[in-house]
């Protein structure tokens, strides 16, 4: 009787080491030091696995220790049904042809709803790859493409070198990538690339110096995406190019006159995402300017949505998060350190509450910066505010209506609070002190109206109505 599955055996092959020769993909991405196996002393091994691949209906357990492979291996799980890749003792699969190194290809055209699914959809359920690693050998070379697939589980992987990691497009429902190392691609780490997808869990996983971000969610209709428990690092140029990238990216912004595609309901929590700025400030040049830790990029038409960032650990990048046109987001219980310039940034959004944070540079002078603009209705509350190295206010509502300020423990900071263009807000129970001799505690000049002020206690100067006098220190607030 067959078994359904394949051990492969091993035939004893002399390896020889050599360092890679640098390679320049669109990215501009250069691997200089490390070392892989001599890509001329491994077989050829793309017919070999593909036949097995088709002979045994999608199961294959790699057992040799290296494998080189020239083309993508395609799994068409509607000829296969559940398909799986796995190794037994941590098998290293070299890519050294364009395009991914593992295909799936599923058939799935429906939702995550039961009655959406066919017969064939079931027989199609969870296609697995686990326990083994995919080196990219070619400038072009991916790690796994998934296409219509349900319940596709990436666990226990190492993904290099490559350009994208795990790449998603089409459609795809029930995604999960579990306890992965996506580390050093060219392109993105996990990047969901204008697809249908609902329902997506990345938990306990290294997403570290992919040069084109570390999760990336670019237009599409995505839902339910979670991300828990990870370290996302460095996933941006490890130069001074000028980019927009980040950590994780959430980026309907090129789509700005379609509705149809639309990213909400997003958990991002209890995760540690930092790097690249410029951490240890040994010297002036500011590492990949313009990333961000965080960066919700949506648009008018249709808002990015519904999101939760929360429990995580923030730092060393030009902003820490990043939010444009979005609505009902919460950043809760955060810590913020060593950003460059800025701690936080929300333009042109709705409802975007920022509670029960701590804002510190920690050991370096950085400005810190914490800004509102073309906002409405939105919260910064109970929080607090140390050392902000900024004397044009560390707290800046330009262009807002309707928000709230309030608990806010604002210390040793260059300067205060500081308010343009902004109407009907109210500023309720915060401290500030140890301001900066000369500078503010709060600023709110002529062109701001209906601010409503109770319970605050400054120790510096404040500037409040049209005259721009200053108000000595202990006047208390109108």
């Amino acid at each position: 009787m067959m078994k359904s599955n394949t051990v492969l055996t091993c035939t004893l092959i002399t390896l020889t080491f050599v360092t890679l020769a640098p390679r320049t993909t669109q990215a501009q991405w250069q691997k200089t030091t490390e070392q892989v196996a001599d890509f001329d002393s491994l077989p050829d091994s793309t017919d070999r696995l593909q036949s097995l691949i088709d002979s045994q209906k999608g199961v294959v357990v790699l057992t040799e220790k290296f494998y080189r492979i020239n083309r993508p291996l395609t799994l068409q799980l509607g000829k296969h049904g559940a398909a799986s890749i796995t190794s037994t003792n941590g098998s290293t699969l070299i890519m050294t042809g364009p395009g991914p190194a593992i295909l799936v290809q599923g058939n799935h055209t429906g939702t995550a709803s039961p009655k959406s699914f066919s017969a064939k959809t079931w027989n199609e359920r969870m296609p697995t790859f686990s326990g083994f690693e995919i080196l990219g050998g070619h400038p072009e070379a991916g790690g796994i493409n998934l296409q219509q697939t349900v319940g596709a589980v990436i666990e226990r992987m190492s993904i290099r070198w490559c350009h994208h990691g795990v790449h998603l497009t089409v459609r795809n429902r029930n995604v999960i990538v579990a306890n992965c190392h996506l580390y050093e691609n060219s392109g993105v780490g996990l990047y969901l690339d204008d697809v249908n997808l609902h329902q997506i869990n990345v938990s306990n996983s290294h997403i570290s110096y992919n040069r084109e971000g570390g999760i990336v969610v670019r237009d599409g209709n995505v839902r339910n995406l979670h991300v828990t428990g990870c370290d996302i690092e460095g996933n941006m140029p490890d130069d001074t190019t000028e980019t927009k990238t980040a950590n994780i990216w959430i980026d309907v912004s090129g789509s700005e006159q379609d509705a149809s595609k639309s990213i909400a309901e997003i958990a991002i929590t209890g995760n540690t995402i930092q790097h690249s700025a410029n951490y240890g400030a040994k010297n002036d040049k500011t590492i990949a300017p313009g990333g961000a830790n965080i960066r919700l990029s949506g648009k008018a038409i249709y808002p990015i949505n519904s999101v939760t960032i929360s429990g995580n650990v923030l730092s060393d990048t030009s902003t820490l998060v990043d939010i444009r046109h979005s609505h009902d987001v919460t950043v809760t219980g955060n810590t913020f350190f060593a950003p460059m310039p800025n701690n936080l940034m929300v333009e042109y959004s709705q409802r975007v509450v920022v509670s029960s944070n701590t804002f510190n540079p920690r050991q370096f002078v950085r400005p810190g910066i914490i800004q509102f603009s073309h906002c409405t209705d939105c919260m910064l509350t109970n929080s607090t505010l140390y050392r902000l190295a900024t004397d044009m206010g560390g707290v800046r509502l330009s262009d807002c209506s309707g928000c709230l300020l309030n608990g806010l423990i604002m210390s040793e900071c260059k300067s205060g609070i500081r308010f343009n263009k902004t109407h009907n807000t109210t500023i309720s129970n915060c401290r500030v002190s140890g301001t900066e001799s000369g500078s503010f505690d709060l600023l709110i000049d002529q062109s701001n109206t209906n601010t409503k002020l109770h319970g605050n206690s400054f120790s510096g100067f404040t500037v409040i109505d049209p005259t721009l006098a200053a108000v000595p220190s202990g006047t208390p607030n109108p």
